[in-house]
């Protein structure tokens, strides 16, 4: 018990460095699924992918992903069946910071798209990361 009380200040130090790297894994289970900028522009390339931009329309013409459709939050649930038809289909959610595609990408897994994934960082990600935008 001495070892403990001599030595707390050891104790909080390792404590706190084990906190700072499990972080990252526990702030990452919400958005599960999640894929940065590399992985979606494989997964577009590679699995033809179908980019759903959720983001307003008045947003989405400011600059999306090239090819990407807007289908905006509010109304994802009743179009995105008759937007992408075939449920199997890969999904890649975006939005402007990555929030509402998250939202976006629950809403196509409930309706059944199995391979639905969000952009983490959203559009200014995909800027970042100097990848094409199409302005609408």
């Amino acid at each position: 018990m001495s070892f403990f009380i001599e030595n707390w200040v050891l104790i909080a130090v390792a404590f706190a460095a084990g906190a700072m790297l499990v972080w990252p894994a526990v702030s990452a289970g919400g958005r599960a699924g999640s894929l940065n900028t590399a992985q979606a522009v494989q997964r577009m390339n590679r699995e033809k992918a179908v980019v759903i931009d959720v983001s307003e329309p008045n947003e989405f013409v400011t600059g999306h992903v090239i090819g990407a459709k807007n289908v905006p939050l509010g109304e994802l649930e009743a179009k995105l069946p008759a937007t992408v038809k075939n449920k199997a289909t890969p999904l890649i959610m975006v939005c402007a910071t990555g929030a509402r595609s998250n939202r976006g990408m629950a809403i196509a897994r409930k309706l059944g798209y199995a391979d639905a994934q969000s952009l983490t960082g959203g559009m200014g990600a995909w800027r970042a990361a100097n990848l094409p935008v199409e302005k609408a």
